[in-house]
């Protein structure tokens, strides 16, 4: 094994950390929808979530090497860049985790990245064109391009259930989401893990231990793997919550379309190497799976917040590394200041998540839902009812407080 430094090994934990807030909060790719229509209980989910993102890890190194070897240059990158980003990325993370957000993990990290290699070595050491065509575009195309896919896939199923027996049709459909809510988890696997893999390789390639342009050695795709999984098993269960009943209410056909597309999606991009949000190609799946059922609800508050979120994350993260690196531009005690205040953010982080706490026995309770919008209302107006399975079951509306007040005003008068 490659001789550490005391750097280069904070790096490496710093890394694994990183890794282990992405599975946490990423676990809702794979297994909101899942879990919000009943088909599998939430702790078998994400236990099996878990197993196959370690599979996955596995599979590829497309993605770890777009990392490693394409978005920055690895000449003059020192180790404590790296550490700088990963304190980025981990700070948005749990940020986003605390307000229950499904922003991008892989963007907090390559922001993180790209701050603390500009405030390093300049503007130049990025390479601008990776970043546009294997970060940039995806992250725009692969929610429109998934969420077209779902509701297309959405209208297809309740078509060729037109015949079939409501309730056996639902059955079979919660089968089918296990199936593909697997497929989800072994392509995060096989995308998000080997993100910190990549970020790992840098640092030893930046530390002096790796020859450039290396692949991941074994054991950092094992610990990487592991260390995803460990995150998947604990439960992101704010980010579920939001992700399986804040966007919409998914029926059995709805979350098995949204899970295969967005399945689909993740595949082809880690093949072609794109360092893809499996966040955004979710998120989007879910939205264009609710705007697929006749009556379908999309909530648009929930979705603009997360839209927001979504935006803020790559320069969120790339001034937080940005000013890291400043600080450990200092010597050790420079870096040693970073590390006690990320420990510290964490720290009150998790403490201010304990005031409400969400898991596995009430991941599936929200407040009132938010009533359609305009967008939601003209999509439904055009949307012929699809044949099968009940458009007749239509996802029940509850009024507001102030809706049952007009609503009982108007029958005293009459």
């Amino acid at each position: 094994m490659e001789s550490f430094s005391l750097i280069l090994a904070i790096v490496v934990v710093t890394a694994l950390a990183f890794d282990f807030t992405n599975g946490f909060h990423d676990t809702a790719n794979a297994m909101a929808t899942t879990i919000s229509t009943g088909a599998m209980k939430p702790k078998v989910a994400v236990a099996m979530s878990a197993v196959l993102n370690l599979v996955g890890a596995f599979l590829s190194v497309e993605v770890a090497n777009t990392i490693s070897k394409g978005l920055v240059d690895e000449a003059g990158i020192r180790p404590e860049v790296i550490f700088a980003a990963l304190v980025g990325a981990i700070l948005w993370n749990l940020l986003t985790w605390l307000v229950g957000l499904p922003s991008s993990s892989s963007h907090a990290l390559m922001g993180g990245l790209i701050g603390a290699t500009i405030a390093s070595a300049g503007v130049g050491a990025v390479h601008g064109d990776v970043l546009v065509t294997k970060v940039l575009i995806p992250a725009i195309a692969a929610p429109l391009v998934a969420g077209i896919a779902a509701m297309l896939a959405t209208r297809l199923t309740y078509s060729l259930g037109k015949k079939a027996d409501g309730e056996a049709s639902r059955k079979g459909y919660r089968a089918g989401q296990i199936a593909s809510a697997g497929l989800v988890s072994l392509a995060h696997g096989t995308n998000d893990a080997q993100k910190t893999m990549g970020i790992i390789t840098l640092a030893l390639v930046a530390g002096g231990t790796l020859a450039p342009d290396s692949d991941p050695p074994m054991w950092v795709i094992l610990s990487a793997g592991i260390a995803i999984a460990l995150g998947t098993y604990l439960g992101g269960w704010r980010i579920i919550r939001t992700m399986g009943k804040g966007l919409t209410d998914l029926q059995p056909q709805q979350g098995f379309a949204a899970q295969t597309s967005a399945a689909t999606v993740i595949l082809a991009s880690s093949h072609l190497g794109f360092s893809l949000s499996t966040t955004h190609s979710v998120s989007g799946a879910v939205m264009g799976a609710g705007l697929g059922r006749k009556g379908g609800v999309v909530r648009w508050s929930t979705a603009t917040r997360m839209f927001v979120a979504w935006g803020l994350t790559l320069p969120a993260a790339a001034l937080v590394g940005a000013l890291a690196e400043y600080v450990t531009g200092f010597g050790a005690w420079g870096t040693a200041v970073v590390a006690v205040f990320l420990i510290a953010s964490s720290a009150a982080i998790w403490k201010l998540s304990r005031r409400e706490i969400v898991d596995h026995t009430n991941v599936n309770d929200t407040d009132d839902a938010e009533p359609a919008g305009v967008v939601t209302t003209a999509m439904a107006a055009v949307t012929p009812p699809p044949a099968g399975t009940p458009a007749e079951e239509p996802v029940p509306s509850f009024p507001t407080q102030a809706t049952a007040e007009r609503t009982h005003s108007t029958t005293t008068t009459v």
